[in-house]
C-alpha cells in the first residue's frame, strides 16, 4: 500500500540508495585534503540506475555532466567539455584545448566533474587525458561505468593510483521500489508484497522496475483500476528484459 515516504525531490527524481551513495562518493571528493587524489568511481551493471543517480547530482550540485558518445576521439571530448563548462572552444588543437580546459575547470576547482559512459574513455585510450585535466585543474571527477570499469583502470597505472575511492552500484530494494512508485505512481494503491514480486522479476534494476511501474499505471488507466497486491497480475505479465519466444505454428 502507498505510504508517506517522501524520498522524491522537487526535480522529479527519486532520492534511491543508489543516489545516496553516488552523493556521499561526490561529498567525498569535494571535501578531501589538498593531498588526496581527486578521482571517483561508480560502477555496476547496466539498470542499476548509474546514470539516474549522476542527473540527480547534476541537478542538486551544480555539477558538470558528460556522457561519452561513441563516436568520440579527444578533441570531440574536449570540445564537449568546454561548451558543458560555459565556455567557447575555437579551432585549437587538442594541447591547446587541454590547456583551456583545465583553466576553465580551474576557476571553480570545487564544481565537480561527472563523466559517464567512461568505459568508452577506457576503451579508446582516453583515461590519461582525463587524469591531466583532473589533476591539473584539481576538480573532483567523477567516472560513471559498467561492473568491469574498476578492471579498465586498473590497467591505466597512473590513473588507477588516482582514485580515492571506488563505489558499487547496488541492486535496487524495495524501498527504492516504493519511492519509484511514488514518484510515477502517485495515485495508484500498490502492495508491497507486489513491490517485492517486482523488485525479484526486475533483478533489481531501476529502469526495468520503471518500465514495470509504467505497464502499471497503463492497465490503472485502461481497468479503471487503482489498488494492486500480488494476485493482481500473472508472473508472465512483467517485463524482465527477455524477448519475447515466438510460438512454432503448425502449417497444415
Amino acid at each position: 500500500m502507498t505510504n508517506g515516504d517522501n524520498s522524491v525531490n522537487p526535480g522529479g527524481l527519486a532520492a534511491l540508495k543508489n543516489v545516496s551513495r553516488f552523493l556521499v562518493l561526490m561529498e567525498t571528493l569535494i571535501n578531501r585534503g589538498v593531498h588526496l587524489p581527486g578521482l571517483g568511481v561508480f560502477h555496476g551493471f547496466s539498470g542499476y540506475g548509474k546514470t539516474y543517480a549522476s542527473l540527480y547530482a547534476t541537478n542538486k550540485k551544480g555539477a558538470l555532466r558528460l556522457e561519452v558518445g561513441d563516436s568520440w576521439n579527444k578533441k570531440t571530448f574536449l570540445q564537449k567539455l568546454l561548451i558543458e563548462a560555459g565556455a567557447k572552444p575555437g579551432r585549437m588543437t587538442i594541447a591547446d584545448l587541454t590547456e583551456e580546459a583545465i583553466m576553465v575547470l580551474g576557476d571553480d576547482y570545487t564544481r565537480p566533474l561527472i563523466i559517464d559512459e567512461a568505459d568508452k574513455l577506457a576503451d579508446k585510450g582516453m583515461l590519461e587525458l582525463v587524469r591531466e585535466i583532473q589533476e591539473h585543474s584539481q576538480v573532483p571527477v567523477l567516472l560513471i561505468g559498467e561492473e568491469q570499469l574498476p578492471n579498465k583502470l586498473m590497467k591505466v597505472e597512473r590513473v588507477h593510483n588516482r582514485v580515492l575511492e571506488w563505489v558499487p552500484a547496488e541492486p535496487c530494494d524495495i524501498d527504492d521500489a516504493r519511492a519509484l512508485a511514488n514518484l510515477f505512481c502517485p495515485h495508484l494503491d500498490i502492495d508491497d508484497d507486489l513491490l517485492d514480486f517486482l523488485v525479484d522479476k526486475a533483478q533489481g534494476r531501476a529502469r526495468r522496475i520503471v518500465v514495470n511501474l509504467n505497464k502499471m499505471l497503463e492497465y490503472a488507466r485502461n481497468s479503471r483500476e487503482a489498488s494492486f497486491d500480488a494476485g493482481s497480475f500473472d508472473g508472465g505479465w512483467f517485463y524482465t528484459g527477455e524477448p519475447p519466444r515466438r510460438i512454432a505454428r503448425r502449417v497444415a
